[in-house]
């Protein structure tokens, strides 16, 4: 499979002079195209610091973010925007959506910009999505009037609106019961199965155990990876003892 996200011995300081420490120290990763990926690893080391770098979010101190064959280092900020917003979806523990809109407005809003003469075309496209995850009848609900699992279901929607070639996401079902987690995962397993990358950081090893590729991370360095196959929809229990072996294995 063609390789969409390179990044080639990446290092991501923070602070300055004797205070100035690696999170990322020589990071070499990848993501292929329709591939579903977990980075795990403690708290510290460096796990949403590498998504935030091989998305371009964040800018990296040295070597170099390679997405779909463009170099991301040598693109301007709103390139950078341009192209986070048309090819890329995010998703974060904590969606962050607006008080004063309701959440069809809130998953529709960053596909406006430049596209506000196709409204109702947005609109349609916003409440397939919302059917599609089982939010339908929230669309005119307030933030604050759903639930954590109906908001990161909406989160979902917005990451999908324009297509992107790939979907971050950033402990997704952190904030979640078990059973709303389980939910969440089916969704991001749907959206890969139709051929969507995905790459989620997360501390769940139940989570993980959804992906086909878990990359441990620890002081800013990839220490292990491990593959599994796709997941069928059964034998979780195995994988999560598969992922937690390798975790206790490699002392993460």
């Amino acid at each position: 499979m063609k390789k969409i996200i390179i990044g080639d011995h990446i290092v991501k300081s923070f602070g300055e002079g004797d205070e100035q420490r690696n999170v990322l120290d020589g990071v070499s990763a990848y993501i292929s195209e329709g591939e579903f990926v977990a980075v795990m690893g403690p708290s510290g080391s460096g796990k949403s610091t590498l998504m935030f770098a091989l998305s371009g979010t964040d800018d990296v101190n040295d070597g170099k973010v390679v997405f779909d064959n463009r170099d991301l280092s040598a693109a301007s900020e709103n390139e950078l925007s341009d192209i986070r917003r048309t090819q890329m979806g995010f998703v974060f523990q904590q969606p962050t959506m607006l008080k004063n809109l309701n959440i069809l407005d809130n998953i529709i809003l960053p596909s406006m910009r430049n596209n506000r003469k196709n409204v109702v075309k947005i609109t349609e496209k916003a409440r397939v999505l919302m059917k599609r995850v089982g939010i339908t009848e929230l669309e005119k609900r307030d933030i604050t009037q759903v639930s954590g699992g109906q908001l990161q279901r909406a989160g979902i929607c917005r990451a999908l609106m324009n297509s992107p070639k790939i979907i971050f996401g950033d402990e997704p079902t952190g904030a979640l019961n078990s059973k709303s987690a389980q939910e969440i995962m089916d969704i991001f397993s749907e959206i890969n199965a139709e051929g969507t990358a995905i790459m989620l950081v997360t501390h769940d090893a139940k989570v993980a155990a959804r992906t086909e590729r878990i990359m441990f991370i620890r002081d800013g360095t990839i220490v292990s990876e491990l593959k599994l196959p796709k997941f069928a929809g059964t034998n979780i229990d195995g994988r999560v003892k598969e992922v937690t072996e390798k975790m206790r294995e490699i002392g993460i």
